[in-house]
């Protein structure tokens, strides 16, 4: 089984629909979302009445739990606190319900997903401590998936572990050995932060267990103006161009 697995959508409707669109090219049987539907951008209804429409799987982001009221909004920069509370206005409740519902994780076939940190939706992988604590949670988890997806960073990455060794993998087209463990972050469609503007994303070939990396261009200045006229920060217009 193919799967298509996006992340951090941050309601950007022309990255998403243009993200959609290259997975329907590429024969994807089906569509996973390692959460933050909402937040940043101006389109939240749009991309989670498109979730919702096109049966994609989906799991709770940090900012999908605070504009379903399910958590308050500490601990978050100024930029993600505006973004929230114009969203929370914005959102209906259909909608509402529907974030409210997500789960935090959850294990598919021999592997995982989760949006931030295994167990903990708000909590980065960015340091060896952060990955060797993931691994370890990883080992723990039920029927010991070998791959474990996750986003949050908003940063397209893949890492293994093998005899207490992690290792950065750098190859797009990455082949799982079975003798290793990997926690793979397939980017953001709808706000990058790893330099490259474009949207991110990766197809999971679970028969041949091979992970691919994809990047592909949207109409980021049509996302742009949509920012502004809403009344958003336009730093948050500013730093798509920049991919960070």
């Amino acid at each position: 089984m193919r799967y298509a697995i996006i992340s951090d959508i941050h309601a950007n409707l022309e990255a998403f629909r243009t993200v959609l669109t290259q997975i329907s090219g590429l024969k994807a049987d089906k569509t996973l979302c390692l959460g933050d539907i909402v937040g940043y951008n101006a389109n939240p209804n749009e991309c989670v009445d498109i979730m919702r429409s096109e049966g994609i799987t989906g799991i709770l982001g940090n900012h999908d739990a605070r504009v379903a009221g399910l958590e308050t909004m500490t601990n978050l920069n100024p930029l993600a606190r505006r973004a929230i509370a114009w969203t929370i206005e914005q959102l209906t409740e259909t909608n509402r319900d529907f974030l409210r519902g997500l789960p935090r994780e959850l294990g598919i076939e021999n592997f995982f997903i989760c949006h931030g940190s295994i167990h903990d939706t708000n909590r980065y992988i960015l340091t060896g401590k952060d990955l060797i604590d993931n691994f370890h949670a990883l080992e723990k988890l039920p029927d010991t998936p070998q791959v474990g997806f996750f986003g949050h960073t908003h940063m397209k990455a893949a890492f293994s572990h093998s005899r207490g060794v992690v290792s950065l993998e750098l190859s797009d087209d990455l082949l799982l050995s079975g003798k290793k463990k990997f926690l793979i972050n397939p980017g953001s469609v709808g706000q990058p932060r790893d330099g490259d503007p474009r949207a991110a994303f990766v197809i999971y070939d679970n028969k041949d267990i091979r992970v691919t990396f994809h990047r592909i261009g949207y109409d980021i200045t049509t996302t742009q103006e949509k920012i502004i006229k809403a009344g958003l920060p336009s730093k948050l217009a500013e730093r798509l161009s920049l991919g960070w």
